[in-house]
C-alpha cells in the first residue's frame, strides 16, 4: 500500500500524558514495532527534539530491523539505540496522536478510551518483505525511508509545526 500523503488534521489544543509534560505526544504503531515505526519516530524526533515521540508494536520484534537503522544512518538519523515495545505499554498515556504505519496494525491496535486526540493510519508497504538481489532489498528499504520522510514530513509541516 502506498502512504497516503494529503494530511488535513489541525491540532486545536495539546494533551499532556504523565511524561512529557507541555509536549505535543505522538505515538506511531505497526506490528513488528521494528522497521517503519522505528523508521517514523526517528524521522518526526529529527524534526523537533521538543516532540515526544514514542513508537510500538501489536506483536513487537526482539530488535530493531539493521536494514532500517542501515537507511536512517545513510541521512544521519541513528535509530540504533530504539528497541521495539508493546504497545500496551502506552495505553495509560494520553497523545495527541496515534499513527499506525502497517495495516495489520490498524486494524488490530487496541482502544485508547478517550486518551486519543487524534487517530491516523499512514500506511506503508513492509521493505522486509521484498525479495530479489540484495540491491533491489536495499532499493526497497530506500524507497519506503523516503516515502515515509516525506509522509511524516507533511504530516509535521500541516499539523504540528505551527502548533507547538
Amino acid at each position: 500500500m502506498v502512504a497516503k500523503v494529503e494530511i488535513t488534521i489541525k491540532m486545536s489544543r495539546k494533551l499532556h500524558g504523565k511524561t512529557g509534560e507541555g509536549k505535543m505526544k505522538i505515538l506511531i504503531l505497526c506490528t513488528g514495532n521494528s522497521c517503519r515505526s522505528q523508521m517514523a519516530h526517528g524521522f518526526l524526533q529529527s524534526f523537533d527534539e521538543n516532540l515526544l515521540v514514542r513508537s510500538g508494536g501489536t506483536e513487537p520484534a526482539p530488535r530493531i530491523n539493521p536494514k532500517a537503522v542501515e537507511v536512517m544512518t545513510d541521512l544521519g538519523i541513528d535509530i540504533s539505540h530504539h528497541t521495539p515495545h508493546l504497545v500496551d505499554e502506552y495505553l495509560d498515556e494520553e497523545w495527541d496522536y496515534v499513527i499506525t504505519v502497517c495495516d495489520h496494525a490498524n486494524e488490530t491496535c487496541p482502544a485508547f478510551f478517550g486518551k486519543v486526540k487524534h487517530r491516523l493510519h499512514l500506511g506503508f508497504e513492509d521493505p522486509s518483505h521484498a525479495t530479489g538481489t540484495p540491491e533491489f532489498i536495499h532499493g526497497e528499504y530506500i524507497r519506503i525511508r523516503d516515502l515515509i520522510h516525506e509522509t511524516f514530513r507533511q504530516f509535521y509541516n500541516v499539523n504540528i509545526k505551527d502548533n507547538l
